[in-house]
């Protein structure tokens, strides 16, 4: 199969000039399209049926990627979209902790004419109603997984998250997660670059900041925005997607308006810091001979010791370390120091000793 990209219009929405061409051009082989609602932009895409008709119109099917479902519970949902299939990330809407790789969770449902196509599994009975869920029939493919209804330890999480909160709950969830993401959107318009928002000025239950400005300005990118977030205390939102300067912040439901207003104090005094002159002390300066305290960021506790002979010295491994006053008598300490990122991940070495050292040391004893 083959990937054919979509043009997207200023405002992150799909370009329907360009999918109705090339849904025409490739209609032949036009197998779906794969789309996310909301957006990672973090908008609601307007035209998402228009979108799906021309897919259908051309012979296709639609894939709604569900992992923005906790902006959908009661308000919308795939079906009125016009999807075919639709995965649900239970770690990200229904109760189950996300992050550090998982456990991550994505039952698949489907429109009724793909219901025959569903896996099968010697465990599962053929069933023959409408909530028909995969069986021995001509036109099932084969088990994709050992546990066909996935893990019941991971699961039972989700089916109590949705009997405690019931539909309303659910419903108010999303309103709530809707709600604080365009709260803190509006907060920072005046001090970062926010991308994307709907005709109405409004945003989804995410959003993007972009840092383009400051890498030109003065060289630092996102990264070191999101390390010198954890000196605040708080661990970074998702770093460099969907676009690689960009920042996308997700506050879901479950943040209070205190966490949230205490979020927004770390990003508008980091905004702070890259504008004053003391700020821009913290980018160039080296008070250890380190190439940046900004740059280092997050700072652990081993880093800096608790006082110095030189007081810019000290004032500057203050500034570092406890940005705001509060954090003097609420610090989280990083366990170890800054690392080097993606470096670490694409240039692979072993640590442990060589094969010629492990034998010449048996060999001498």
């Amino acid at each position: 199969m083959k990937v054919i990209p979509i043009k997207t219009m200023k405002d992150g929405s799909l370009d329907l000039v360009d999918l109705e061409a090339k849904a025409s051009k490739h209609q032949n082989e036009l197998a779906a399209i794969m789309i996310t609602y909301p957006s990672t932009y973090g908008v609601f895409e307007s035209h998402v049926q228009e979108v799906c008709d021309i897919i259908h119109r051309h012979g296709g099917q639609v894939y709604l990627d569900g992992a923005n479902m906790n902006a959908q519970i009661g308000l919308t949902n795939p079906v009125k979209c016009g999807a075919d299939v639709c995965h649900l990330n239970l770690h990200k809407t229904f109760g189950i902790p996300h992050g550090g790789g998982g456990p991550g969770v994505g039952p698949i449902g489907v429109a009724g004419h793909l219901a025959e196509f569903l896996p099968t599994h010697p465990m599962i009975n053929v069933r023959t109603d409408k909530y028909y869920c995969g069986g021995k029939t001509a036109t099932a493919i084969e088990p994709v997984s050992s546990a066909p209804w996935g893990s019941a330890s991971i699961l039972s999480i989700s089916w109590s998250y949705i009997k405690m909160l019931g539909g309303s709950g659910l419903t108010l969830s999303s309103k709530i997660a809707l709600l604080n993401a365009n709260y803190l959107a509006h907060a920072l318009k005046d001090h970062y670059d926010v991308k994307f928002k709907n005709e109405h000025g409004l945003c989804a239950h995410e959003f993007l900041i972009d840092f383009t400005e400051f890498e030109k300005k003065y060289g630092i990118k996102v990264m070191d925005i999101a390390k010198r977030l954890i000196d605040y205390g708080f661990h970074p939102p998702t770093c460099s997607w969907p676009i690689s300067t960009s920042m996308l912040i997700e506050p879901t439901e479950s943040e209070s308006l205190a966490e949230l207003d205490r979020f927004l104090d770390a990003l508008i005094a980091i905004r702070g810091e890259l504008e004053s002159e003391e700020g821009r002390a913290l980018i160039k300066a080296s008070p250890f001979d380190l190439d940046s305290a900004f740059r280092l960021a997050a700072h652990s506790h081993p880093s800096f010791p608790p006082s110095s002979t030189s007081s810019s010295t000290d004032l500057l491994v203050q500034k570092a370390v406890y940005p705001l006053p509060s954090l003097k008598t609420n610090k989280f300490w990083p366990s170890v120091a800054r690392v080097d990122d993606t470096y670490g991940d694409m240039n692979i070495f072993c640590t442990c000793p060589s094969v010629e050292e492990v034998a010449g040391s048996s060999s001498s004893t």
